[in-house]
């Protein structure tokens, strides 16, 4: 990421160091889409956008050469809070869990995203992914195969790739889900002028 252009400290207003002061006594109760002045259902790239308007304005660097040391320990603060909000709200799935924390009961707990957050939004992350094609390997070869089988319009393979994926994940609802898809197709394309075929 560039470093933004560098201006000098005197480039902040009075408005702006109200601002500045106001926002560094409110940190510990502002969230990240505060912090950086959004809504939160913008999209990435106008996340991105924020980002650099904040640290265009706020960058330590601009404050280099100020020698007052609470000027300089508020712009830090700051600075170092609109960072974090960037790192969490340009990744989706930190973004989602944020989100969903801070919209929660517990929001003032949740205004950081710590550690422990980070633990949540990879396990969340990963059962997703395993909800999606399974937590085993022979699971996830006969869905995979099922999934084919579907697409290629083979019902009737699918569905029994699809129950065989279900003996080694019997609780995986994602394949639950598609043998009843499977079994759908098998109704529907099944015809009462031909008898031979499955029903």
């Amino acid at each position: 990421m560039a470093a933004p252009p560098v201006q000098p400290a005197s480039a902040l207003s009075q408005d702006q160091h109200r601002d500045l002061e106001d926002r560094t006594q409110r940190l510990d109760a502002l969230d990240y889409f505060e912090l950086l002045r959004v809504p939160q259902d913008l999209p990435p790239s106008e996340i991105k956008k924020a980002f650099y308007r904040e640290s265009r304005l706020y960058h330590p660097d601009r404050f280099f050469q100020v020698t007052d040391p609470v000027l300089k320990a508020r712009v830090h603060d700051l600075y170092k809070r609109i960072t974090e909000a960037y790192f969490v709200l340009r990744d989706d799935a930190k973004r989602r869990k944020y989100t969903a924390d801070i919209n929660g009961p517990e929001r003032a707990k949740k205004l950081r995203f710590s550690e422990v957050s980070e633990v949540e939004t990879k396990a969340a992350s990963r059962k997703e992914h395993e909800e999606q094609i399974g937590t085993t390997p022979k699971g996830r070869q006969f869905f995979q195969t099922a999934m084919a089988d579907l697409e290629a319009g083979r019902a009737p393979a699918a569905e029994r790739n699809l129950k065989m994926a279900l003996t080694y994940e019997p609780a995986n609802p994602r394949y639950k889900e598609k043998l009843l898809e499977a079994q759908q197709q098998l109704k529907t394309d099944a015809s009462p002028a031909d008898p031979f075929k499955i029903r």
